[in-house]
């Protein structure tokens, strides 16, 4: 039997829509129910092509993370105009619309986090990357004292618990999950600075409706 036909690609446009077609298998599917296999009749190559350029499943899996994590990581970056509440506001803003739009990509990355470590690292490194802008901007440090350091840390675990659940019900807008988060984001704080009264933090301005 004759092998398949495929359509010759130079090897960064091959790479990609081989990363592409991974991608959106991992949106729907666990990493555990997707074989190569699969992956290369969805990219439409051959299985030995696919191996070609990614050895194993994970290694197109970390691909397809960090293209995620360069996305995500542009739409939320901090335009470092105004007060950091402010900033903080367009960067959530920025960060739901981009979860609204990529909403199953999200909730497979945060569900694989309990069993795939690569995924767990992501979330982690992406975690510390915005707690280091936020900290940067309210508290001049990227090493906190440790109750602000706790208070942080919780409201980006309370955020991801919020939006899954936002994308699973649907029942409020998105605009009000955002001032959800801002309040709950302002609660931290001000736990910390009780726990803490020599906290010095730069938050001065309400953000712009």
């Amino acid at each position: 039997m004759a092998e398949p036909a495929y359509t010759r690609l130079a090897p960064d446009e091959r790479q990609r829509q081989i990363i592409e077609a991974g991608a959106a298998l991992f949106a729907e599917h666990s990493f555990e129910e997707i074989s190569m296999r699969e992956v290369a009749e969805a990219a439409g190559v051959s299985k030995g092509l696919l191996y070609h350029y990614f050895p194993n499943k994970i290694e197109l899996f970390k691909a397809a993370i960090q293209d995620a994590a360069v996305e995500l990581s542009r739409a939320v970056e901090p335009s470092g105009e105004g007060p950091p509440l402010v900033q903080l506001t367009a960067s959530l803003d920025a960060y739901l619309a981009w979860v609204d739009e990529h909403a199953r990509t999200w909730v497979k990355l945060v569900e694989s986090t309990t069993t795939l470590p690569e995924a767990r690292e992501f979330v982690l490194e992406f975690r510390t990357r915005i707690l280091d802008r936020v900290l940067a901007e309210i508290a001049g440090t990227t090493t906190p004292p440790p109750a602000l350091r706790i208070a942080l840390v919780g409201w980006l675990a309370y955020m991801d618990a919020a939006i899954l659940d936002w994308i699973e019900q649907r029942d409020i807008e998105r605009g009000q999950l955002r001032d959800m988060l801002l309040g709950a984001f302002a609660a931290a704080l001000g736990t910390a600075t009780q726990v803490d009264p020599s906290l010095h933090l730069a938050l001065v301005q309400e953000p712009a409706r």
